[in-house]
């Protein structure tokens, strides 16, 4: 998987860093609407054409509901009495993103 590319919409576009995550995503729909996602169409593979929708999602949800605040906040407060590491704040994460996808 590519960790880090570099893709210009055109050739007066500024560049944008294609990150491990977009990458993930892309490849997901190419999946769900059962492409292979290495396979070139043009000059990139066909999961990079799904980038712009994987952008367009992640821009809606940037800004959690009351819900997953609450599922963030409750899942790092279960880690009070030490600091807060890595993994505590993957894990508010995870839980905000499970209650946005079960619709609360």
């Amino acid at each position: 998987m590519v960790e880090e590319f570099v893709a210009a919409k055109s050739s007066t576009a500024p560049a944008q860093t294609i990150t491990p995550a977009l990458e993930r995503a892309a490849r997901a729909l190419c999946y769900v609407n059962e492409e292979y996602p290495d396979v070139r169409m043009g000059a990139n593979p066909t999961w990079m054409h799904h980038l712009p929708e994987v952008r367009a999602v992640l821009e809606a949800v940037r800004d959690p509901s009351g819900t997953m605040s609450n599922a963030g906040t409750n899942r790092l407060i279960s880690g009070c009495g030490r600091s807060i590491d890595e993994q505590d704040l993957e894990d508010a994460w995870r839980a905000m993103i499970d209650v946005a996808l079960a619709g609360e």
